[in-house]
């Protein structure tokens, strides 16, 4: 009973928690039915929603695109019609051009028209002048009495005395124009030759002055009751003047060598200390070798520059003493050396021979050198001492004529004095010359400066360019143009000079900044 009853009971447990077991099953899955169905529902909900907002934003985006394709159809019916009245219009144009090209076509036959009927009526006139002519011809045959050939010969012998005269007139007026263009062309190379010329420009005087260390030096020259400057003025035949000047004397003479080896040997003197009338007669003997020396060096080099070789030492030793020799400020042998440069220029131009004409410009001025121990002019000494040592009478010929003071001249004549008055109205080559030069390059800055923009003028080249700095704030590269220009007509109308004149506008932009 006991063991059926716990059986019973353990059935009935188990039957209890089976029971208990389904119906826990059933309310889970009842529960989560529920909540699925709920899950259901408000998903139709959101769909249903975004269904809704769907529907109304496609019907705003037809409504918009109703409206968009009703603007795209206005416009192009607006289109439309513009190039439909603008065809009209060009079909009018077209219409007016064809009615227009019809009138000159007409216009154009009718005239075409009489222009054959004037040719025709041309035609039948020419044949009446030609019957007419023909009856005149006869009758003047018949009054005359002379043969149509006889009539013509005395035609043509009218016509040749005619023609003979006008050929005169011709060659008269080419006679005329060949000498303006021969005057021209010599222009040109004298022009040429100066601007290929250049050389710096010696200045002497007749006095020099030599430095002295201090003035007590006076009294050592003068020496006891003078004797030291009695001893200095016999060796070397200058003047010593000592006067008020501080620390210098002046020595003076007209013979620029005897004043040169005074003044080396006085700098020797002073240098050394020792002066006393011995050791002046044996610095003034040592001095003047040196001198002797540098004017035969002077004269070789002064050949050696310019090319002419084969010259006697005598013409060599005669040509150095130019080295001191001056003429209104110009060394006498730095101009002959340019002489003789440019003669050879001009005889390269003309065709002549330009050795030949060298070594006459380089010797043209060496009478120069003995003039105050000869009476005459420099060109007639010159001429015969190079007649002493030289056997080439063209080059005496050109050195006595280069002054035109012969009877006749020969082309190296006119050569040589062409060269000469070059080399002696170059700018600045003379000290008359110097101021008129400076007051021209003065006059071409002045004109530059004269125009607004311009910061400054610069005149170079000896007064052949004018450089003009302007102010880029004011100017711009046209207006350097246009400034150029105006500068060059207003040199042309208040100016007289030789050659061209080159005008540069020169316009620069800075930019500066700084670093702090």
């Amino acid at each position: 009973m006991d063991i059926g009853m716990m059986l019973l009971t353990g059935l009935g447990v188990v039957a209890i928690l089976i029971i208990g077991a389904i119906a826990g099953g059933m309310a889970t899955f009842l529960a989560r039915r529920m909540l699925v169905n709920r899950q259901i529902r408000i998903a139709e909900r959101k769909a249903a929603r975004l269904v809704h907002e769907a529907e109304k934003e496609t019907k705003g985006l037809i409504e918009a695109g109703r409206e968009e394709a009703a603007k795209v159809k206005a416009t192009a019916e607006s289109d439309y019609r513009e190039r439909r009245s603008e065809l009209q219009r060009q079909e009018n144009r077209l219409n007016q051009k064809t009615e227009s090209l019809e009138r000159k076509l007409e216009n154009v036959e009718q005239r075409e028209r009489n222009l054959n009927n004037r040719e025709k009526e041309l035609e039948a006139s020419r044949a009446d002048i030609d019957e007419v002519r023909n009856k005149q011809l006869a009758q003047l045959q018949l009054i005359s009495g002379l043969s149509s050939d006889e009539a013509k010969k005395m035609l043509l012998e009218r016509i040749e005395e005619e023609l003979q005269e006008e050929t005169s007139r011709r060659l008269r007026e080419w006679e005329v124009e060949l000498k303006e263009e021969a005057n021209k062309k010599a222009q040109g190379i004298l022009a040429e030759a100066i601007q290929r010329s250049a050389s710096d420009i010696v200045s002497e005087t007749t006095v020099s002055s030599v430095p002295l260390p201090g003035d007590e030096m006076k009294g050592r020259l003068i020496g006891r009751e003078g004797r030291n400057i009695r001893a200095l003025e016999q060796a070397t035949g200058v003047d010593l003047i000592i006067d008020d000047t501080p620390e210098a004397v002046t020595l003076s003479s007209f013979d620029p060598v005897r004043r040169e080896i005074a003044r080396l040997a006085l700098t020797k003197l002073i240098l050394d200390g020792r002066i006393h009338p011995a050791r002046i007669e044996e610095v003034v003997a040592k001095t003047k070798e040196e001198v002797e020396a540098t004017i035969q060096s002077a004269g070789e080099e002064a050949a050696y520059q310019v090319g002419v070789s084969g010259l006697r030492p005598e013409l060599i030793k005669i040509l150095g003493r130019l080295k001191y020799r001056t003429s209104y400020g110009q060394n006498v042998l730095a101009h002959s050396v340019e002489v003789a440069r440019l003669a050879g220029m001009i005889a390269g131009e003309l065709g002549a021979n330009v050795v030949t004409a060298k070594k006459a410009g380089l010797l043209h001025d060496i009478g120069k050198a003995v003039d105050r121990e000869v009476e005459g002019n420099h060109a007639a000494i010159g001429a015969e001492l190079v007649k002493q040592w030289d056997k080439s009478p063209e080059v005496v010929q050109g050195i006595a004529e280069h002054h035109g003071e012969t009877g006749t001249t020969s082309i190296l004549g006119f050569i040589v004095s062409a060269a000469d008055a070059i080399s002696s109205a170059r700018p600045g080559a003379r000290r008359e010359s110097l101021e008129h030069y400076l007051k021209r390059l003065k006059a071409l800055e002045d004109i530059g400066d004269s125009f607004k923009g311009v910061e400054k003028s610069y005149a170079i080249q000896a007064g052949r360019e004018v450089r003009i700095l302007v102010k880029p704030e004011d100017i711009d590269d046209l207006g350097s143009m246009r400034l150029a220009r105006d500068i060059v007509k207003k040199i042309e109308e208040s100016m007289e000079y030789p050659g061209q004149i080159k005008v540069t506008v020169l316009r620069e932009t800075r930019a500066i900044d700084y670093a702090k």
